[in-house]
C-alpha cells in the first residue's frame, strides 16, 4: 500500500468517482493506483484545459465534485483558464497535481515551478502533501474544501515520493459534511421585502433558483410585488424552455444595462454579486444602476440562496400563492425555417427540434445575442454559460455535462475561433462515445473583437488590426478537424440542410458536428 493507493481509496470513499486526467511522469503511481480501481472512471483529456473545463461542466450538471489529474506547474498553468471559469461559475473542482519528489524539488530542473503559488491565484484551498502517511487525510480535506460554500476550487499537490512511499496500513479518510451555508439576518429579509414592493424594483438572482423548483418561489415573489426578475448575463446554469422561470438575462454591454435600469429604485441581490460591466469603456461607469438606487446585498453566491428566497416569500406573505401558466415560460415552438442561413433562423430551428431535457452549452460569443432569444420557447432544457469569460470553455464543458448526465442530449453551440482553444475535446467525446452535438458558428473571425474595438471608439481599424480579427486564409475546416478527432461531421449551406442535419443529430446517439457559415 502506498500513498497513491490511499488517495484513490479516499476519493472513492467520499463519492468522488470521476477523474478528468492529463497525467505525466510524476503521476505514474497515482495512475497505477487508478488501474486497481476501475470503479473510479478515469477520462483522458488531451489538454489540461480540457480536463479542468470538463470538471466544471460535470459539477454544474451533477453538483458532484470530480477530480482533475495534472502534471506539475506547467500542466496546472494549462488548466488555469478553465479553472477561472469554474471559479466564477461556483463549481466544486478537486485538482490533483503531481510534483517532483520532495528531495528533488530544490534542484533547477526543466519542469520545476512554484505550483503552490500558481494555485493560490485561482484555488480557494491549496495544500502540498508532506509525506505518504498524510495523503489520505490531505485528500479528504481537499474534498471537503471543494464541497464547501456550495462549490470551490481545491488543489492538492502530490509530490512523487508521497505517492510511491509505502504506508503501514490501509488508509481511507472520510471528509466531514460541508458546513451549513450562511443565512442573512431577519432585518435584511425585511428590508428586501420592503424594497421589492417599490414600483420598478429589481431582484437579481443566481444559483439553484434558476434551475430547480425554487423558481416557483421566485415567480410568487414577482407576482405579489411586481418586481423585475433578472439574472446575470453569464449565469453558470439557467433552466430555460417550457416551465422555466420568466427571468431576463442582463445584457453583455454596460450601456444596455444602464438604459434598462434607468428607473430602478432598488436592486436586491440574491445568490450573486453586485453587477458590473464586463469591461470598462471611455465615458461609462463600471456599474449599471442609477444614482440613488438602493443596492441590497441580501445573499451572496456563497450563502444559502434557497433558504433566503423562501424566507423572503414568507415575509411577503406569498409562500403559498397559486401560480398559473402565464407565470412561467410557456412552450412556444416556432416553425422550422428554410431558405438562406441567418442567426435568428438557426435559433428557431434548434428551438423547434431540441429534445426535452437537453443541455445547451453556449460559447457562441458574438452569435449568441441573435440565437439565444429565439430558443426561449423550446422544450425544457438547461443552458450553461461561460461564466468567467475565458474562452475555450464550451467543448470541455460539454464533455463534463455529458459525463454527468449520460441520458440527456448535450448541444454545444460553439464559435469557430474559441473552439480552436480546446478542440482536443472532440477526441474525448469520440473516445467516451458521449452524446454531444456540436454546432460550429463559422464566421471566420474574432467578431467580438471587432465589436469591442468599435465600442472603445476605433471605427476604422487598419491592416494590422484587421489581421488580428480575421481567422480566414486559410479557412478552418471544422468537418475535417472533427473527423481527424474521430467525430463525424457535415457542413451545411442553407437552413434546409441545417434542419435535416440537426434533426438527425437530435435523434441519434453519440458525437456529431455541424459546421454552418454565418
Amino acid at each position: 500500500m502506498n500513498g497513491a493507493d490511499t488517495l484513490v481509496k479516499t476519493l472513492l470513499g467520499n463519492g468522488v468517482t470521476v477523474c478528468f486526467a492529463n497525467p505525466g511522469t510524476s503521476e505514474m503511481h497515482f495512475v497505477a493506483a487508478l488501474d486497481q480501481h476501475p470503479e473510479l472512471r478515469c477520462i483522458l483529456c488531451l489538454f489540461e484545459g480540457g480536463a479542468s473545463g470538463a470538471a466544471d461542466g460535470y459539477f454544474r450538471m451533477s453538483r458532484r465534485v470530480a477530480s482533475t489529474l495534472l502534471h506539475l506547474a506547467p500542466g496546472f498553468g494549462n488548466a488555469f483558464a478553465n479553472l477561472h471559469n469554474a471559479r466564477k461559475a461556483g463549481s466544486g473542482v478537486l485538482n490533483i497535481v503531481g510534483d517532483h519528489a520532495t528531495w528533488h524539488q530544490p534542484y533547477e530542473t526543466p519542469l520545476r515551478g512554484d505550483t503552490a503559488a500558481i494555485s493560490a491565484t485561482i484555488s480557494h484551498w491549496t495544500r502540498m502533501v508532506r509525506c505518504a502517511a498524510d495523503v489520505a487525510q490531505d485528500g479528504a480535506d481537499a474534498i471537503a474544501a471543494a464541497r464547501s460554500n456550495a462549490g470551490q476550487i481545491a488543489t492538492l499537490i502530490l509530490p512523487a515520493d508521497t505517492a510511491w512511499d509505502t504506508v503501514p496500513t490501509v488508509a481511507t479518510a472520510i471528509s466531514p459534511p460541508p458546513e451549513p451555508l450562511r443565512h442573512p439576518d431577519p432585518e435584511q429579509i425585511a428590508a428586501a421585502a420592503t424594497a421589492l414592493r417599490l414600483p420598478g424594483a429589481m431582484l437579481l438572482l443566481d444559483g439553484p433558483v434558476l434551475w430547480t423548483d425554487l423558481r416557483l418561489v421566485a415567480a410568487r415573489i414577482a407576482k405579489v410585488t411586481g418586481c423585475q426578475l433578472v439574472c446575470p448575463c453569464f449565469a453558470a446554469r439557467i433552466g430555460r424552455g417550457q416551465g422555466a422561470l420568466r427571468v431576463r438575462r442582463m445584457a453583455f454591454r454596460i450601456a444596455d444595462n444602464i438604459r434598462a435600469m434607468a428607473d430602478v429604485p432598488a436592486l436586491v441581490l440574491c445568490g450573486t454579486d453586485r453587477p458590473a460591466g464586463f469591461f470598462a469603456y471611455p465615458g461609462l461607469p463600471s456599474v449599471p444602476e442609477p444614482a440613488g438606487c438602493a443596492v441590497l446585498n441580501l445573499c451572496g453566491p456563497d450563502m444559502d440562496s434557497g433558504w433566503t428566497l423562501q424566507a423572503l416569500a414568507q415575509a411577503l406573505g406569498c409562500a403559498d400563492l397559486a401560480l398559473d401558466a402565464a407565470d412561467l415560460q410557456p412552450l412556444a415552438l416556432p416553425p422550422v425555417p428554410g431558405g438562406p442561413v441567418t442567426l435568428p433562423k438557426l435559433g428557431q430551428a434548434m428551438a423547434a427540434l431540441l429534445p426535452q431535457d437537453a443541455i445547451v452549452v453556449d460559447e457562441m460569443i458574438s452569435s449568441g445575442p441573435a440565437v439565444a432569444p429565439e430558443m426561449l420557447g423550446a422544450r425544457a432544457h438547461d443552458w450553461l454559460n461561460i461564466s468567467g469569460g475565458s474562452i475555450g470553455y464550451g467543448l470541455p464543458c460539454a464533455v463534463g455535462a455529458a459525463v454527468a448526465c449520460p441520458g440527456r442530449k448535450v448541444l454545444a453551440l460553439q464559435a469557430d475561433g474559441s473552439g480552436m482553444y480546446t478542440l482536443q475535446s472532440l477526441w474525448t467525446m469520440a473516445r467516451e462515445r458521449l452524446d454531444v452535438t456540436v454546432v460550429i458558428f463559422a464566421n471566420r473571425g474574432y467578431q467580438i473583437l471587432r465589436h469591442e474595438m468599435a465600442a472603445v471608439g476605433v471605427t476604422d481599424p487598419g491592416q494590422n488590426a484587421r489581421a488580428m480579427f480575421d481567422i480566414s486564409g486559410p479557412d478552418l475546416d471544422w468537418v475535417a478537424l472533427a473527423q481527424g478527432h474521430g467525430v463525424d461531421g457535415v457542413r451545411v449551406a442553407d437552413m434546409d440542410q441545417f434542419a435535416a442535419a440537426f434533426g438527425g443529430a437530435m435523434q441519434a446517439k453519440g458525437p456529431f458536428l455541424i459546421e454552418v457559415n454565418c
